[in-house]
């Protein structure tokens, strides 16, 4: 590939108070008539329709130093006329989504995926790209530095100047984060990674890269040396209250609430917060090889919806691994591992929904149910995420349990990989399947038959998992309780006998002005069969005013079978329900470690 055949974009926070991007393609050789220029319309990892082009404030083109027109095809596209000589295009990007899916530009950072600012050049997606990262002139920006896994083609390792990708995937596939912001680095497995945090903070950042070392040398020895990167980087954005990921080739989006980080006075206990962070950072490393490398057998078109049945594998078993990679690096208990556990299997037994629909079809509708979620969806959809990690613990269990732990989870990780990580062979739909056979064909056909039937259910049914089964092989015994509160996740037994039995509308609520608005109604409860709804504003229950604070308070003096009446306001019209209390049902799961010795061999 000639230099002359290469694309030059350059970026630069043009106007931060604006919260404005520039961006310039240089395009080196004519063009014929038609060709075009698209955004993408989602970005990978995020399976959402977010029309990124919409934030494309004006674009201009010039061929030769001559102004010329472009037109507008749909949403996300543009036609170019002929063009005999090199065309540069000018457009601006308004930036302000804080978020790991999008941009974002004011006086204190700039950041942005490649999908939200860099136009593809239709049909020559192929070609290498260049990229100019320029800095903003503000004063605010004087010590501002560039962190990113984009390869350098000139600029200096934090530098501003120029990156370059091998074609446009791989340039829309290193975010970039432009701050003066804190940094750690560390080795793992001779790879050298970052640790890149912006935002306000007094982190304890030699005790994270510690912690991280351990999680990235684990996962990089489980599918084995090398790493499938030169060099990895954490971007991430410490604030008040935010949590989210994003999955990159080498590096992955963060965000974190402040008070996740570590601090120096915490040395030696890992809060729930750090423990959130470390399971987060864990759980987008782990992509770097299940979906980034290992990935399904889809054409990947960025301005449509791509579906599959197989985000259960891809998300959930890396959902598994993330808590996982944790208690086998030590960093967590047995019991505190298993307390997470319990939490996962609560919330899907909180969800009504999880009897409507399989994690199969949760993965191919995620479009436009699991990433669009309103009122209903608890009672409508299931989480390939929180379901999908519960299967893939129970096929590690249901491989050992029939193989005499000869077989684990881990075989087919490595399995995949050498087959279709390494050699960028799709994972079809059956695959998975088909790789566990041949792993326990030296076990019988009854092994073989056990094992896809527990699949066959498990991805395409929707009855609940069999966990104190699955679960008690390895020393462990399945519990489920009533909840105490509207607060308790489960994971642990009841804390104390107590002095009642709670009561469960079967709603969840929110602070409202006038009273506790309802969020969602759970089909079959007793807010269900009385009326009530999403949407609707309890105000009184038998005369006495409510709101969010003290409902449980009330619904406390009452017992099961007592008829209440509830007064809520909907939109503008009062409303009364006369509604039958129940007892809270055994929703919340936890589990009890009975042989250690038999834990040992997963945990380990």
């Amino acid at each position: 590939m000639t230099h002359s055949s290469e694309l030059h974009y350059s970026i630069t926070p043009i106007d931060p108070y604006a919260h404005l991007f520039e961006v310039q393609l240089t395009i080196p050789f004519p063009l014929s008539a038609g060709q075009q220029i698209r955004l993408p319309s989602w970005i990978p990892g995020s399976y959402m329709i977010r029309d990124f082009a919409k934030n494309i404030v004006a674009i201009h083109g010039q061929c030769g130093g001559q102004p010329i027109s472009l037109t507008k095809v749909d949403k996300q596209t543009w036609s170019l006329p002929a063009c005999a000589d090199p065309v540069t295009l000018t457009y601006q990007v308004y930036a302000w989504d804080l978020s790991v899916r999008s941009a974002h530009l004011d006086q204190n950072h700039a950041y942005f995926n490649g999908t939200s600012v860099f136009v593809e050049l239709v049909g020559h997606d192929q070609l290498p790209c260049l990229v100019d990262i320029h800095n903003a002139t503000i004063s605010e920006a004087a010590h501002w530095k560039v962190g990113t896994s984009l390869a350098t083609a000139g600029a200096e390792p934090y530098g501003f100047g120029r990156y370059r990708a091998e074609n446009y995937a791989e340039l829309i596939d290193h975010p970039v984060e432009i701050a003066d912001f804190s940094l750690v680095s560390f080795d793992a497995c001779g790879v050298p990674h970052d640790f890149v945090l912006t935002g306000l903070h007094n982190a304890d950042l030699e005790r994270l890269a510690q912690d991280l070392k351990l999680i990235c040398e684990y996962q990089i020895n489980l599918f084995g040396e090398p790493a499938p990167f030169d060099r990895y980087v954490f971007i991430t954005w410490a604030v008040g209250n935010g949590y989210g990921g994003l999955e990159h080739r080498a590096s992955t989006s963060l965000i974190c609430n402040r008070d996740d980080l570590p601090c120096v006075n915490e040395r030696g206990k890992v809060s729930d917060g750090y423990k959130t962070l470390l399971g987060l950072c864990s759980h987008e490393y782990f992509h770097s090889w299940n979906v980034k490398r290992i990935q399904p057998d889809i054409p990947y078109d960025l301005s449509r919806e791509n579906h599959t049945p197989l985000l259960w594998a891809f998300e959930g078993i890396t959902s598994y691994y993330d808590d996982l990679t944790l208690v086998r690096t030590g960093l967590i208990s047995p019991q505190e591992y298993l307390e997470l556990v319990g939490k996962a299997i609560t919330r899907v037994l909180r969800n009504p929904g999880r009897f409507q629909q399989s994690t199969a079809a949760s993965s191919f509708d995620t479009w436009t149910k699991f990433y669009q979620q309103g009122e209903n969806a608890a009672n409508a959809i299931v989480s390939y995420y929180t379901k999908g990690a519960l299967i893939a613990l129970g096929l590690d269990l249901t491989l050992r349990r029939l193989s005499n732990s000869q077989v684990t989870l881990d075989q087919l990780m490595q399995t995949l990989w050498v087959e279709h990580g390494k050699t960028g062979k799709p994972v079809a739909e059956f695959d998975i399947q088909k790789h566990c056979r041949q792993l326990l064909e030296s076990q019988g056909s009854d092994a073989v038959q056990q094992l896809d039937d527990y699949l066959t259910s498990a991805i395409y049914g929707t009855g609940d998992l069999p966990f104190a089964e699955l679960l008690a092989p390895l020393g462990v015994s399945f519990h489920t309780r009533a909840a105490t509160s509207a607060t308790d996740s489960g994971g642990k037994p009841a804390a104390g006998t107590g002095d009642g039995i709670r009561l469960d509308l079967g709603i969840s609520t929110t602070a409202d002005s006038t009273g506790a608005k309802v969020m969602r109604v759970l089909h079959g409860s007793s807010a269900h069969r009385a009326g009530v709804s999403a949407g609707d504003t309890l105000i009184a229950i038998n005369r006495i005013k409510v709101d969010n604070s003290n409902l449980e308070t009330l619904l406390g003096r009452y017992q099961a079978g007592d008829q209440v009446d509830v007064t809520a306001f909907r939109r503008d019209e009062l409303m009364q329900f006369k509604v039958t209390l129940e007892a809270g049902s055994d929703d919340t799961a936890y589990l009890q470690i009975e042989d250690e010795g038999k834990l040992a061999g997963w945990l380990n």
